[in-house]
This record gives structure tokens, sequence and C-alpha cells, in this order.
């Protein structure tokens, strides 16, 4: 997942333009056209024009050689073109529309980057973007593979930066999907206690709801709860009504649509290998030994953040190590086993929320996830097998000593992995009726778990700062719901 900026000169939006495209234009002035050997490669665009215009996707190449250098300007000479071409430096502008425009690359197509890269766009008028993404589209990953659930905050350590942003992001994301006419359902969230031994740890979600501001949460009993989701058992429950769910994927078309809008450039198939520096300025270097030298950076790189990190000599902690979440999805006519959402009360051990039964907004119902070791970082099948990604797994220290800590709950994954009985049988426990014959396979999530040297999980994000760059090195759920308020944040770190 990638993304960027392409910075231009005097206050006007430089582009990498087609002869045709620059032969039509001078014409239309009643310019004469020059020769083709003597047509300047870099050319700005005419007019107010701000959207950036590239002619396929391999000039990305040519930025190294052309982004720093001034611009040239056309103009229609009146006196024609005899002894000199027709394009020519136009006068010297006021100094205020000299100033260069900041340039800021962002690299990673999945939420974070687009919203972040929105924000930019719409806030600030003098800076350009251009967009980095690996994949032939965006939000391939951790955006598109996941529930499309709108957390509410339950469940997040007050004052963390999951507890504050969840809260805000919230609020951001319905106004968003509101004004973009996307579909937003408020179907609510019952956490559902089964045990005794569940009731204490589900009031303590009930007052961590409370001190984030989840004043609407409240806890009900098992009449209240039946009357809510009639299929559900449980001695208690604690009902989030403002709980939503969404489709991000649409939501990030809607992003990147903003961003071309504003002027922003958008590069998918763009693969960056690192980072490297010209003094205080980030220079992006892809795959195809092409580079961009930017004055900020945003590194939004999900699953692949840490080795980003590590080849471009940032700290290799946290390590990122993949869980594959698989789901499976009820047959539609037992999609009535569930009003909205019900989970389970999750352990505190654990940054995981355990399985649960899932509305979408197309109606259909997904049970899920559990958290498998995935053998790639992209390992969303059984059969997927990375033996780089593999190596960067078993050699973390801090992973052998979660699976140490978690060898319990890990070994009850694997066989609810194994076993479609076996995972039905864990939603089982909150919604009886539910059968193995009642679900079939959906497609599979990967999770990006930072896991420090220490064995320790990281729960909240972690956004590190450095020169002129920001490094989003953990950001798992809710950071989909969070998305439009990490991207302040992003902003303001880096002086914007």
């Amino acid at each position: 997942m990638f993304l960027g900026v392409v910075g231009v000169s005097g206050g006007a939006t430089q582009a990498l333009l087609s002869s045709s495209s620059a032969d039509h234009r001078l014409a239309a002035m009643g310019a004469p056209v020059c020769d083709p050997s003597r047509r300047l490669r870099h050319r700005e665009l005419l007019g107010s024009e701000r959207r950036l215009a590239l002619e396929r996707n391999r000039e990305v190449a040519d930025w190294e050689h052309v982004s720093d250098r001034p611009p040239r300007h056309v103009y229609a000479s009146p006196h024609g073109c005899a002894s000199r071409c027709a394009l020519q430096r136009a006068p010297r502008m006021p100094q205020a529309e000299e100033r260069r425009r900041m340039r800021i690359a962002i690299v990673g197509g999945g939420i974070l980057g687009l919203a972040a890269g929105r924000l930019l766009v719409r806030e600030r008028s003098d800076v350009d973007v251009v967009l980095f993404e690996k994949e032939a589209s965006l939000a391939q990953h951790q955006t598109g593979r996941n529930s499309g659930v709108v957390h509410a905050g339950l469940y997040y350590e007050p004052g963390s930066l999951k507890a504050r942003l969840c809260r805000r992001g919230g609020d951001l994301l319905r106004a968003f999907c509101l004004e973009h006419e996307l579909p937003y359902d408020e179907c609510g969230k019952v956490l559902v206690a089964t045990r005794e031994d569940e009731l204490p740890r589900l009031e303590r979600v009930f007052e961590r709801a409370q001190a984030n501001g989840v004043t609407e949460a409240r806890l009900i009993d098992s009449t209240e709860l039946h009357a809510l989701e009639p299929h559900a058992a449980g001695l208690a429950a604690l009902h989030s009504p403002t709980t939503a769910i969404v489709d991000y994927s649409m939501i990030c078309r809607e992003l990147a649509a903003e961003m071309r809008d504003h002027g922003a450039l958008i590069r998918t198939s763009a693969s960056v290998r690192r980072v490297a520096w010209d003094g205080d300025h980030p220079r992006v270097e892809l795959d195809d030994d092409s580079s961009l030298r930017t004055d900020r950076l945003l590194v939004c790189a999900g699953l692949h953040v840490d080795r980003l990190a590590r080849a471009s000599g940032e700290p290799a902690e946290p390590r990122i190590v993949p869980f594959r979440g698989e789901y499976f999805r009820l047959r539609p006519h037992r999609s009535n086993l569930v009003r909205g959402l019900v989970y389970p009360v999750p352990d505190p051990t654990l940054p995981f929320l355990g399985v649960h039964l899932t509305r979408t907004v197309d109606g259909s119902v997904l049970v899920g996830p559990n958290a498998v070791l995935a053998y790639a970082r992209e390992g969303y099948r059984k059969r997927d097998v990375s033996a780089a990604d593999l190596w960067d797994t078993v050699s973390w220290p801090g992973m052998w000593r979660v699976a140490r800590r978690h060898w319990g709950s890990g070994a009850r994954e694997v066989v609810r992995s194994l076993s479609k009985r076996a995972f039905v049988r864990e939603a089982r426990r909150y919604v009886p009726e539910l059968r193995a014959e009642d679900v079939v396979p959906a497609p599979a999530g990967v999770r990006a778990q930072a896991i420090d040297r220490d064995g320790a999980l990281v729960d909240d994000f972690r956004l590190d700062v450095g020169r002129n760059a920001v490094w989003v090195r953990n950001a798992p759920s809710p950071a989909a719901t969070s998305s439009l308020a990490i991207a302040e944040e992003l902003v303001s770190y880096l002086g914007l």
C-alpha cells in the first residue's frame, strides 16, 4: 500500500505531458508547433488546472530527474516562432508565487493513507500529494478484508490513543458516510456473558465504556437481551446501540476520489523499496529504481511497515507478526439468527475480540474471526507460505515469548481453524441455534500484530515521529473506525 506527492513551483501543477496533448494546447493558442526533437520533457499546465497527469505508470521513473528542476512556463509569443521555439521562459513572477510548493509522500494505500491524503489536500492549498500503493488497486489487505464494524469505543484503555481516536473517528466517519450517501447502519452490538466468571469482565468493559464517553452503552439482563436478539442467550450482556456497520472499501473509493479531485496523484502498482535521506528530505525509492525527493513523509504500510522501516535504517522494533482471521458466512436462509452484532466478552490478556457474529451492509452475516499464525504476510489461505515471512516471525525473540505465554489459547485457535464444528461451537455458546451446516467458508483477513522484543503484544496505536516523517508502526482494530481521526493526528505530527 503506498501514496506520495509531486512538488511543483510557481503555484501551478506540473505534469509529464504527451506530445499530442502539448501540441493541441499550443495550436489552440495560435502558436506554432515546435519541431518534436525540441519539445520540453517537463512542461507546466496552463490555467488553473491542479490535476496531475502522468500518461503511464513507468513515467514515475522520470521524477528523480525532473522533480527538482525549476519549472518551464508555457506562453504564446505574439511574434511567432522564427528562430526560437514558441515555448520560452515566462516573465519573472512575483516572489509569493515563486515559492515552491511542499511535497508530501504517503506510503500505503489502505484507509489510513487515503484518509491522511484526503485531509492534506482538503486543508492545505500549498501541498502536493502522491500516494504510493504496491497493489494494482487500493485497500486490498487489512482495510478491504475486515468485517466492516464501526466501533463505539467500549474496550480501550481510558486515555489511550485508541480510546480517544475511536470516539472522534467514529463521529467523523458517520458524517463522511452521510455526506457521500454511503451505507451507515447503527444496528447495535451486544457483548454476551454466558458464564459466571465472565460477569466481572463484562462489568469492567462497561466501566471502560463509561470512562471513554460511551454513555449510551448499558448493562442488560437476559430478558432484555432476548428482546434485542431473540436467538441469543446469556446471563447478561452489554448493549452498545451506536455500534454500526459500513463498507470500508466503498469509503476508500470516496476518499481516493476526493484526493484526485483536489489534485493528488495516486500511484498503484508502485512498490516502495526503502526510504533514503537527502539531508532532512526523505527520498522514496521504488522497486523499479525510480525515486522521489519529498519534504514530508507518511508511512502507512500495514503488514510490511517493519520490513520497510528496517530497510530504511529505522528501528527494527516492533516486529509485525501476521495473524490470519478466518470467517464463515451464514447461509442466506439462516441470516435471521442475528439482527445486529453479537460478541463474546473478550479475554483482557489478548488483543483479539473472539469469534462473533456480524451483520454486514449487504445483509449477510459473518461468523468469526479466529486468530491463527499466518505463514505469510499476505497468507489468506492455509496453504500460503512464504519462507522469508515465516523466518521474520520465528526469528523474532518476542514471538517465542508470546508463544510461551499464550500457548493454550493458541492451540484452541488452531483446533478451530482445522475444524468447522469446533469453530461453530464457539459461536454457539451465545447463539445456541447455530449449527455447522448453517455456515459456508468466507474470505479471510490477516491482522498485522506488532510485537515488541520482550514479547509484549502492542495494543495501542503506535506512531513513530522522526525527521520530517511519521511511521505508523501499529494500527490494528479499531484503526478503520478511527481512520479520519488518525489522519488528523498524523498531519499534526508533520507540523502542518
